[in-house]
């Protein structure tokens, strides 16, 4: 079984350091380890631990590292991107955006599961990388303990429900498309809005950290990476961000994160390629979240 590797830059320096003069690139490649790459790179899937269910069952959770900086993968269920043991398929996404997504999805397993592995592997530009699930004692979340209110225990956190969450259908379409995403959410007004800080003087603008590359080696001309992080800051109230789960191509999501005003919270999502799309949109109230998905199939012009 193996598990990811990272190496410092003083890891990487004192590698060097050790080789003999006259040393071919090719055998210090564990210097790549500290490059940025915009595209070509594996999608890590993660098993990110278990929790258990009032039925006696176990939810094994999981979310995935995409090592590019600009190439979003869509790899179909299939061989490519399945589970073992099988059903092949227990709703794994099939878009993979940039960088680290964590806590996405679930798959059940029954009370008897015992010692068995859950193995998801994901193959994306030609490697082959797998997440191994079970049970281990050490990897046990416990939702009732706090984690799901981020460590908070005052009333206030203590009483706040997740918001609920309706999608209105949307016809079929036709390329070029634009369609309106309409959410129909409600929520108990917890936790209450507060201003945000202001940083303090001096500190408006993060620092720029040294000592490594900026931007990816084999940027295409994009004015370089995007900036950390694929999705918007969060927002202040009830906010609906979508994404793609499952289709062919990225979807261009307008607002990003919608605010809920009277009931509802509209997107307008724009289509480039024909295909069958499951979009996925998660309400949130900043601190507790509920998600649900709606497919989307468009035509070619």
């Amino acid at each position: 079984m193996s598990y990811p590797r990272f190496f410092s830059a003083a890891a990487a320096f004192l590698a060097i350091a050790a080789v003999a003069p006259g040393t071919s690139a090719q055998q210090i490649e564990i210097i790549d380890n500290n490059l940025k790459y915009s595209s070509g790179q594996a999608v890590q899937p993660v098993f990110e631990g278990w929790s258990r269910n009032p039925d006696g069952s176990f939810s094994m959770h999981f979310g995935y590292l995409n090592r590019n900086y600009v190439q979003k993968v869509h790899v179909p269920v299939g061989r490519d991107n399945g589970f073992e043991p099988g059903p092949i398929d227990r709703g794994q996404p099939t878009f993979f955006y940039t960088r680290t997504n964590r806590n996405l999805f679930s798959v059940t397993v029954p009370r008897d599961w015992g010692k068995k592995e859950l193995v998801w592997t994901v193959i994306a530009n030609g490697k082959t990388e797998k997440a191994y699930g079970w049970l281990q004692a050490e990897w046990e979340i416990d939702p009732a303990g706090g984690a799901g209110q981020g460590g908070r225990t005052d009333p206030e956190y203590v009483k706040n429900k997740p918001p609920t969450l309706k999608l209105e259908t949307v016809a079929a379409l036709t390329l070029p498309a634009v369609a309106t995403l309409t959410a129909d959410v409600t929520d108990d007004g917890l936790p209450k809005s507060r201003s945000r800080r202001k940083p303090p003087v001096g500190q408006e603008t993060p620092p720029t950290l040294l000592g490594g590359p900026d931007a990816p080696v084999n940027v295409p001309e994009l004015g370089g990476a995007p900036t950390r992080g694929e999705f918007p800051p969060r927002q202040e109230g009830t906010t609906v961000r979508w994404i793609v789960w499952r289709g062919p191509a990225e979807v261009t999501f307008e607002p990003a994160s919608a605010p809920v005003k009277d009931g509802k919270a509209v997107t307008k999502g724009t289509f480039t390629t024909a295909g069958e799309y499951v979009l996925r949109a998660r309400a949130n109230d900043s601190m507790l979240s509920t998600q649900r998905d709606l497919t989307v199939t468009v035509k070619g012009s």
